[in-house]
């Protein structure tokens, strides 16, 4: 098994069971939503590339039984968005670009069928971080309620690998998580800006995985 990059990959070996061991690692599944995968969704209308989204959609669904039948937490960050919160410098920047920020920006509108969620989906009690930024952390409690289960790690899959995953991965290490992005759970808009997105995380502040490594490692990991 090899990373983006042609290189050997690190979380493949024996150690990946005690990295992601359930006792200290959570998982954290981002931005599986209508608009970004839907066929009807908003990416869709405007012409993004679905390919590589289903596969991606049934990965984390493979991971979040796993990771639940192995007693770690699920997490899910989902974007709540509202014309009022819009960020005007987002405003602005749609605008610069010669787009109309009143389409572009009407993305997972609060109780639009946009909003809702696909693939996995949190069973009661699992945490639903809403969020109005790209990073999960951003202006969230998710760094508080992450610390306050004891986790120290993140299994991160989700929408999109160079947007939303990215910077919740790269503000997760940033606060001192260790961060492992599952490259087959994730997807982006074309195949070579996933493959970029996730060599640039693996250069700077990830380790790549994939989920039958992950599966088989909390398969075999104790349960809480």
């Amino acid at each position: 098994m090899s990373g983006v990059a042609g290189q050997p990959d690190a979380a493949a070996g024996e150690g990946l069971a005690a990295w992601i061991d359930p006792r200290r690692a959570a998982l954290l599944v981002v931005d599986m939503q209508a608009d970004f995968a839907a066929r009807d969704g908003a990416m869709a209308r405007a012409g993004a590339d679905l390919t590589g989204l289903p596969a991606a959609l049934a990965a984390a669904e493979r991971l979040a039984a796993a990771a639940r039948a192995a007693g770690a937490p699920v997490v899910f960050a989902v974007t709540e968005t509202r014309p009022e919160t819009d960020p005007q410098a987002w405003r602005e920047w749609v605008r610069r670009r010669g787009g109309d920020p009143a389409v572009e920006l009407a993305v997972c509108r609060a109780g639009s069928p946009g909003a809702a969620l696909v693939g996995p989906a949190p069973l009661p009690g699992e945490p639903v971080v809403l969020k109005r930024r790209y990073s999960a952390f951003r202006d969230t409690d998710l760094d508080a309620r992450l610390r306050g289960m004891g986790i120290d790690t993140l299994v991160v899959c989700g929408l999109t690998t160079e947007c939303c995953v990215d910077a919740a991965a790269r503000d997760a290490f940033d606060l001192g998580y260790h961060a492992f992005v599952v490259r087959d759970a994730c997807a982006a808009y074309g195949a070579g800006l996933h493959a970029a997105a996730l060599r640039a995380l693996e250069l700077n502040c990830a380790i790549l995985t994939d989920s039958a490594a992950v599966l088989a490692a909390w398969r075999g990991g104790p349960a809480r």
